[in-house]
């Protein structure tokens, strides 16, 4: 019996393969660049999964592709980018899966702001705009500042500016005129405050707040995430406010099962939304997951994936306290375009506290050219410790011993 992945998140692949052979079933990984998994693969055994070598951006070659697999039972789809094919391929084999026209909803970040604002769970509004400096009349009057510039399907935080002034605005009108966008530009108002997320399980519309992670994000006007943590400790009041809101927030969305990765802002007057992600949170929020709950929670995604109901969700009843760790992890990013020759600093990563561990993203050889969003990220430094607070301490002392090696352009 198998379950196939319609590709996945950089890393997390080997606990999805232990979750598909937990459940008895054999992993097949379909995916268009395999270089992509190549942390997680030499990690791995080769009889661990199949790996399945087709264009993942074709349904039809998708679709062959998993017709010729032995007994397949379920596909698992955790990426933004494949997550309409995904549920579409599942409708098509007859398959459990997700409404693909729910999934069509959730993929478009700016129905769900107006959704939510219809519904009074947000103060701001969606207003979809030509990406052309003349939306900038439209946009002052309508949103007004500061506002957010966003593609409507984005991902690692492409194609999004911050906009404090008129100034800001027309440049990023001017930017985005000369941008391909997944989906379409709109604008919604730029809120004041922290980012987290809320990392959550759901099944037939039972929402489980699994825990809060808390983003530390660049200096404006660059987007990129730098660092996270988790579990964050927050006092009840706040902690049960989120679990209610989110909740309302996913039943209002129309996501009903299987985790969901809920970024946002934690504002003077309540949590507003960022997006919603409906899968596992990705960077290492999986691996933080499994270790904080000390079990392996791809297991409930291969649930989702079969149709049945997550035991993680029950498990979550049973106890009061985390067995695991909590972690934190700093994203890695170099200063300058370039080719990546290497990193100086890995091999004393072990004379800091917290166990740190390196996760590599990219590898020597590769260009770096989009230096404000996560593309340009080369590895992750994870580090261990009683509380989400010291872990992100631990991360960023070892972190801040990593440099990246660029050779700059122009030079061999």
């Amino acid at each position: 019996m198998t379950i196939a992945a319609l590709e996945a998140l950089t890393f997390g692949l080997g606990r999805l393969a232990e979750a598909a052979g937990n459940a008895g079933h054999r992993l097949a990984l379909l995916t268009g660049d395999r270089a992509f998994y190549r942390h997680e693969l030499a990690r791995l055994a080769p009889e661990a999964l199949d790996i399945i070598d087709v264009d993942t951006t074709d349904e039809s070659a998708c679709a062959a592709a998993l017709a010729a697999l032995p007994d397949l039972r379920g596909i698992v789809n955790s990426t933004d980018t494949w997550s309409i094919p995904g549920a579409d391929l599942a409708a098509e084999f007859g398959l459990p899966g997700p409404d693909p026209t729910a999934v069509r909803r959730l993929r478009d970040k700016s129905r769900v702001r107006s959704l939510l604002h219809t519904h009074g769970l947000s103060r701001g509004r969606a207003l979809t705009v030509q990406a052309e400096p003349s939306a900038a009349a439209e946009i002052l009057r309508e949103i007004g500042l500061p506002t957010v510039l966003k593609d409507s399907a984005g991902t690692s935080s492409r194609n999004v500016w911050l906009v404090r002034d008129e100034r800001q605005l027309h440049i990023a009108l001017t930017q985005a005129a000369q941008r391909i966008f997944t989906g379409g530009l709109f604008a919604e108002p730029l809120f004041s405050g922290p980012v987290y997320s809320a990392e959550t399980l759901s099944w037939n519309g039972e929402a489980k707040l699994l825990g809060v992670l808390s983003r530390q994000m660049s200096p404006e006007p660059s987007v990129r995430e730098e660092a996270a943590a988790f579990p964050v400790a927050l006092p009840g009041a706040e902690l049960d406010l989120i679990q209610h809101w989110v909740e309302r927030v996913l039943k209002t969305a129309g996501h009903d099962t299987g985790f969901a990765h809920v970024e946002f802002v934690l504002t003077t007057e309540g949590p507003e939304l960022v997006e919603i992600n409906r899968r596992i949170g990705g960077a290492l929020v999986g691996e933080a997951l499994c270790r904080s709950l000390g079990t392996n929670v791809y297991d409930a995604m291969v649930d989702t994936a079969l149709g049945r109901r997550p035991a993680l969700m029950d498990a979550l009843d049973a106890t009061d306290s985390r067995p695991g760790p909590a972690t934190g992890f700093v994203l890695i990013y170099p200063d300058r375009h370039g080719t990546l020759t290497g990193w100086t600093g890995l091999d004393g990563l072990s004379a800091f506290p917290g166990s740190p561990e390196w996760y590599p993203t990219a590898a020597p050889g590769q260009r770096v050219e989009h230096l404000g969003d996560q593309r340009s990220c080369t590895g992750i430094v994870l580090a261990e410790a009683a509380t989400a607070e010291l872990a992100l301490h631990r991360a960023l002392s070892a972190a801040g011993s990593i440099r990246p090696a660029v050779t700059p352009d122009g030079q061999g």
